[in-house]
């Protein structure tokens, strides 16, 4: 399996928020719906994206930003000019005394702006809910990440350019699944840099041996999986097996595996009609008393409580 094929599997947009935004200067966007991530890049002209925290990166045509929630940031014409717009939670948008401004500033089937014939156009898409992306994915990634077209000349740019405006039948489900090859695309070359810093489980999956043991924690996370199972599926013994996997991971391969079986399990509570004791023979629970009482240890909540705050946001 490719290295990062287990984390980037976890990306599943469901309904994603995608817009074309269209803008003439001068023009500046508050981003306060507290998204946990978020896909940009600009078709035509030029914008600014303004961390709060951080240093305000430009994005030419084909450069491509990937905002990681939910602190809020700016996104403008000029990092100068003041905000005229604010995103809030639910996709509202508003001016700073309140007015509405989605009727207003509508343009079409998923186009927004200031000016139909605007200076700028940028392609949005919007990941929702926390669920859709793994948490260790997300925990790898900079606040803000910038690639430049000549890192990431993709043709998806362009064919999401053309479907974001298109109002057919499985429309949305294009939208997501574009959405998701777009952000895979644009990770599996940030990864590749050496500036990325990658995280300590990344850099491990180049590792003859805890690459393969982490290979086959994640493929089969229901496996019951001990230290001494492991080493002799990666042909070395327990000890060195346990002591080179805690080095090059941060952590027991045992305990990665706990962290590996619960983040499936968060994400897989959040389908309607997955059982707990499904769920839980899926990610190598014996019973449903067990997963819970894993999940409450380490998450703090419920698996109940978990999929109803899941369901309410």
């Amino acid at each position: 399996m490719d290295p990062l094929a287990g984390l980037l599997d976890g990306p599943r947009a469901r309904g994603a928020f995608l817009l074309r935004m269209v803008m003439d200067p001068p023009w500046s966007v508050r981003i306060e719906d507290r998204a946990p991530l978020c896909v940009m890049t600009v078709a035509r002209g030029e914008a600014w994206v303004v961390p709060d925290r951080g240093e305000a990166r430009r994005l030419g045509p084909g450069d491509v930003a990937v905002v990681r929630g939910p602190d809020p940031y700016t996104v403008a014409g000029d990092p100068a000019t003041e905000p005229q717009a604010w995103i809030l939670p639910g996709e509202v948008c508003r001016t700073a005394g309140g007015e509405d401004l989605a009727e207003r500033m509508a343009l079409g089937v998923r186009t927004w702006g200031n000016s139909e014939h605007g200076a700028t156009t940028m392609l949005v898409g919007t990941y929702r809910m926390d669920g859709e992306i793994s948490r260790r994915l997300l925990d790898a990634l900079p606040p803000l990440l910038v690639l430049g077209r000549e890192r990431c000349d993709s043709p998806l740019l362009p064919w999401l350019g053309e479907e974001i405006v298109k109002e057919e039948a499985g429309q949305t489900a294009v939208l997501d699944r574009l959405l998701d090859l777009l952000l895979i695309s644009v990770l599996r070359a940030w990864f590749a840099r050496p500036e990325a810093r990658a995280p300590a489980w990344y850099r491990a999956l180049g590792d003859p041996v805890v690459g393969r043991a982490l290979r086959l924690l994640q493929n089969n996370p229901g496996h019951p999986w001990t230290v001494a199972l492991l080493a002799a599926e990666t042909g070395i013994s327990r000890a060195v097996l346990a002591r080179r996997f805690t080095e090059l991971v941060g952590e027991p391969p045992m305990a990665y595996l706990t962290g590996w079986r619960l983040d499936l399990a968060a994400d897989l509570l959040r389908e309607p009609d997955a059982t707990l004791g499904a769920v839980a023979r899926r990610v190598g629970y014996g019973s449903s008393f067990a997963l819970s009482a894993a999940f409450k240890r380490v998450r703090g909540v419920s698996p109940r409580e978990h999929r109803s705050a899941a369901s309410a946001g």
